[in-house]
């Protein structure tokens, strides 16, 4: 029987190595989303099962959606992660669905200056722990810790494969991005035989949204223009969307992928406005519009698909600048299109 990840394996027997007898923190990015939360959690489990004393930690609580992933899984969020609550300055860490080492956000950063371990997918990881766990052609961290927990025989709980299931449906817009292949299948496959509900489970995370997400989606599609053609959209939601609506941060999960829905638009693009700066999110149809080269002009980074930025203070020339850097990655792709 074929392997999923065997070129990884070295580096996971390695970091299940570092951790044995440790008390470990399974950090993950600040705004956490499915795949985040999902792998957190599973890694978590995971070396609770082998007798470690882990806990899951992420600087932001929960989102509402993917609170039922956690079951009895411990996980400190929010104030207590930056208290450092339960003694965490004093655990070791493994980072999971992180691009870089700040991406938990500089408090957790500083607390965790050398990870063990680093379980990721993204391009621009470039690797920052005593093990690296990275594979960019993966859909998804849970891809990747699902894979290597069949090729390693570890026992996969419901719980686990619950969370490892919404971390790859998720990231691969339930089963529709360029990143979703036929090993994501087979993937999925043994989840289900571990016990995974998938209506169950995309009820939860599709069917629960509040009214108050609704009405900002209404302003964000208020606010869509087209540039370069078409072939790009962008829509806009400021910090009085938000007070207005009653809407969180977290709302904002998604809404992006109604501009990139479009039919003639490759890339969507939602710019926030928020109190410090501004935050854009990338997405494209394609992996060779390479939207994380786009955002890695900004100090950001991501996926050839799926990328993000933030620009501290913002300016009211960072419209202009982020059309100009998209306008000139939209060329360089068509020049690399040609050429193959």
């Amino acid at each position: 029987m074929s392997r999923f990840f065997p070129a990884l394996e070295e580096a996971f027997a390695r970091m299940l190595a570092a951790v044995e007898g440790k008390r470990v923190a399974v950090v993950g990015h600040a705004r956490p989303d499915g795949d985040c939360i999902g792998t957190q959690v599973a890694v978590c489990r995971l070396l609770r099962a082998r007798g470690v004393d882990a806990v899951a930690v992420n600087i932001d609580p929960v989102p509402r959606r993917l609170q039922f992933l956690v079951g009895d899984t411990p996980f400190v969020s929010g104030r207590d992660a930056v208290l450092g609550t339960d003694g965490l300055g004093e655990r070791s860490a493994i980072f999971t669905d992180c691009a870089d080492r700040a991406r938990p956000g500089p408090d957790l950063a500083r607390l965790f200056l050398r990870p063990l371990g680093n379980i990721d997918h993204h391009l621009s990881n470039d690797g920052f722990a005593v093990a690296d766990v990275v594979d960019p052609a993966a859909a998804a961290a849970a891809e990747i810790v699902a894979g290597l927990m069949v090729d390693f025989g570890l026992p996969i709980d419901p719980v686990a494969a619950r969370a490892l299931y919404v971390g790859i449906a998720t990231d691969t817009g339930q089963f529709r991005f360029p990143s979703t292949t036929r090993r994501v299948f087979d993937l999925v496959g043994r989840l289900l035989d571990a016990g995974v509900d998938p209506a169950a489970a995309a009820e939860e995370v599709y069917e629960r949204e509040s009214f108050e997400k609704l009405e900002l989606l209404g302003r964000f599609l208020e606010s869509l223009r087209r540039e370069c053609g078409g072939r790009v959209c962008i829509g806009f939601l400021t910090t009085r969307d938000f007070a207005e609506t009653g809407a969180s941060r977290e709302d904002t999960e998604g809404l992006v992928d109604y501009a990139r829905a479009i039919d003639g638009v490759d890339i969507g693009i939602l710019v926030e406005e928020r109190p410090d700066g501004i935050k854009a999110s990338l997405r494209a149809k394609s992996p060779a519009m390479r939207v994380d080269r786009i955002a890695a002009r900004f100090g950001g980074g991501g996926h050839a698909c799926a990328a993000g930025l933030n620009v501290p203070g913002g300016g009211p020339d960072f419209l202009a600048q982020l059309v100009a850097a998209v306008t000139a990655q939209l060329d360089a792709a068509v020049v690399a299109t040609s050429q193959t």
